[in-house]
């Protein structure tokens, strides 16, 4: 069980990379600016958690490296759930890709939704756009790397 949850924990770590690439690419294409709700649920968190990321500058700069660190922590964590839960159980590919994506996009957007970062109920049809297309490649990236370490089980 071990290997497996490493194993899901490489696919989560890949599917976080191409979540990443897909929303900078996103950024090039559609000349907006990066994302401000990384560094917002940092700061938050670190609130909620009464973890003192400094004043000025410094606090900035912490929080905006923070925030990716979460999201691939997140990405990480979601590839070691799914490993866990699918080791030695058959899981369809495109199953898997729907579980992945889904799941690393409920806890992120869950996350900031509870922290008051944003309200989902607001999104235009393009804010979801920009949401779930990152998070789809998530799914896709996480479970091709999934099944490329774990082919049809071999427990």
């Amino acid at each position: 069980m071990r290997g497996a949850a490493v194993d899901g924990m490489i696919a989560g770590a890949v599917g976080s990379a191409a979540l990443n690439m897909v929303g900078y690419l996103d950024m090039v294409v559609r000349g907006r600016p990066a994302s401000s709700t990384p560094d917002e649920t940092a700061g938050r968190l670190a609130g909620a958690t009464h973890v003192d990321l400094g004043a000025g500058e410094p606090a900035a700069n912490r929080r905006a490296g923070l925030g990716p660190l979460l999201g691939y922590g997140l990405g990480v964590g979601v590839g070691a759930l799914f490993a866990v839960a699918a080791h030695c159980r058959p899981v369809a590919p495109p199953v898997a890709v729907a579980l992945l994506g889904a799941g690393v996009m409920a806890m992120s957007d869950g996350t900031m939704t509870a922290l008051r970062v944003t309200d989902p109920r607001g999104w235009s049809r393009t804010d979801w756009l920009a949401d779930i297309v990152p998070h789809l490649a998530y799914g896709v990236a996480a479970a091709a790397t999934w099944y490329r370490l774990r082919p049809p089980c071999r427990c």
